[in-house]
Parts: structure tokens; sequence; C-alpha cells
């Protein structure tokens, strides 16, 4: 296999190693790994599909460790936020939807081989033959992985993105309520049972636990980001909008960098856009590639 057939594959297989370990820095061992073990080999199949099931292979392997290191994680553990596009087109749009914080969030209920199998068929749309030989189980096993893993997500699946228009101007009304410094209209964004998520990884302060309901996520988003507003950040210091595994964002830069990155799962709430979850990602660990990528453009 030649490095142009390597590199012209990687966007491809960086898609399903970050999907299926929720880490760019674990994604890019992953496909290191997985273009030594293919560069001397000569196979029958596309380059494609064979690095495929190498790199599903790989990802089985790192997912089981992973979960033991995240046993001993402090605090909420959140997937790694990567800097995307705005959503444009539907097939787009699915694209970036399985690359979402809310939907690897999701996919964290898995096992790591249901995990693998979702991702394979469910996003990729591989078929059973091609997810038995990249997973190394029968094509039977696979079917009955899938039917799991869908039943999983659906249980825990209680809402759907909305459209990305309406993200954007739901994005828009958030800033604008933070500028405002309103309250009332700041909690009347959020669903009932909206969440904010913290990731610290006791590497960062942010506030240690879950906070739950429209009350207590408005005041703590307010006083978080009222800071900007009352001009005790200088300097280097902003909040900067961006869009992050196709979610609006908000980036928070100290000094010029990037401190922590806030992604907003918005959702249509029985016909109602409003924000569903909020994921404040602090660990300056998870925040290594999200700053490279910013400091490339």
């Amino acid at each position: 296999m030649t490095p142009e057939d390597l590199e012209r594959e990687r966007p491809y297989l960086f898609g399903i190693a970050y999907r299926i370990l929720g880490t760019a820095a674990d994604a890019e061992d992953v496909l290191q790994e997985a273009f030594l073990r293919a560069r001397d080999i000569d196979d029958a199949r596309s380059p494609r599909a064979l690095l495929a099931t190498i790199v599903t292979r790989l990802c089985l392997d790192e997912v089981r460790s992973a979960r033991r290191r995240r046993e001993e994680y402090v605090g909420p553990w959140l997937p790694e936020p990567m800097i995307t596009e705005p959503p444009r087109g539907e097939e787009r749009v699915a694209e970036l939807e399985s690359m979402s914080m809310a939907f690897l969030v999701l996919l964290e209920s898995l096992s790591p081989l249901e995990r693998a199998v979702y991702v394979l068929r469910e996003v990729l749309d591989f078929d059973f033959a091609e997810i038995a030989e990249a997973t190394g189980r029968s094509e039977s096993a696979c079917r009955q992985l899938m039917h799991r893993a869908k039943e999983h997500v659906a249980a825990r699946r209680k809402r759907f993105p909305a459209t990305p228009g309406a993200q954007a101007s739901m994005a828009a009304a958030f800033m604008g309520a933070l500028a405002s410094g309103d309250l009332d209209a700041l909690a009347k964004l959020f669903t009932d049972d909206v969440q904010v998520i913290p990731d610290h990884g006791g590497k960062a302060k942010a506030h240690r636990n879950v906070l739950v309901g429209p009350d207590r996520a408005s005041r703590f988003l307010a006083g978080y980001y009222g800071r900007m507003r009352d001009g005790r950040y200088s300097g280097g210091d902003a909040a900067m909008p961006a869009w992050i595994g196709g979610a609006p964002a908000v980036l928070t830069l100290e000094r010029g960098e990037v401190v922590a990155a806030t992604v907003f799962e918005i959702v249509d709430d029985g016909g109602v856009t409003r924000i569903g979850n909020v994921f404040v990602v602090r660990n300056p660990d998870k925040l290594a590639a999200l700053r490279r990528t910013l400091g490339s453009r």
C-alpha cells in the first residue's frame, strides 16, 4: 500500500476512529499504528476496506483500555471538542451530527463492540459482511450487536437536533441574552431538564457537578460569561462563537488562548427550539487539538 493511499484515506479513517474513541489524540495514535501495519501489506481489498478493518480493530483495543482510564477520571468525562464548519446540506448535516458532542456522549452508553458496529452500520453504511470483517465477529453476531445498540440509543435519546437554521438562531438568541444579562430571557431558552455538564479532569477550575434545570443553567452561564460583559476580562480575553461537531459553541479565550469550549445541544422540544444540554470542556489536554486547528487558520 502506497503512502498516497494512506494519506488519501486519512480523513475518512479519522472519522471512524474519532467516533469510536471520542478523542482526537487517541484517533491520531490509532491512525499512525494502522498506517505502520498496512504499509507493507499486499491485499486484494481496496485500501479503504483494509484500513477500515485495521482501524476498527485497533479502536476496539484502545476503547477498552480507555474505559479503564475513565474509571479514574476526575469529574464527568466528555469527548474532545473538534472545530467544524457550519452544516450545509442534508448529507453534511447527518455527517456532522454523528460527530457531535451530544451524539458521542450518547454512544458512551454502548459497549465497545456495540459502539463500533453502530458507527460502521448506522453512520458509515457498512454492510454486515464488512462489519463482520472489521470486527472479527460473525454476521449474525454483528446483527445482534446492532439491534442492542439501537435499543440503547433509542432509550437514551429523548429529542432530536433542531435544523441548522434553528440552531444558528438559537445560538444568536443565547448570545443576545448573555449580552443583555437578562436571566429570565436566558432561562426560557433551555428545556426543563437541561443539564450543564463540566469536564475539567481535575486540571482546570470549573464547576464540579452537573447542573440541572433552566434556573441553575442560566445563572451559571450568565456568571461565567458575564465577566467579559462587565470588563473583568481584558487584553486577549474574549468569547468567540464557533461550531464544534456541527453544533453551535462558544470558545473562551484568556490572553488569546482557548481555555474552554462550551458546546450546545440544540433540540426540537415538541416543536419549539431549545437548548437541551450544555457541555463545558475545560480540561486543557482536550483543548490541545482545537488550539492547533485554530492556530493553523
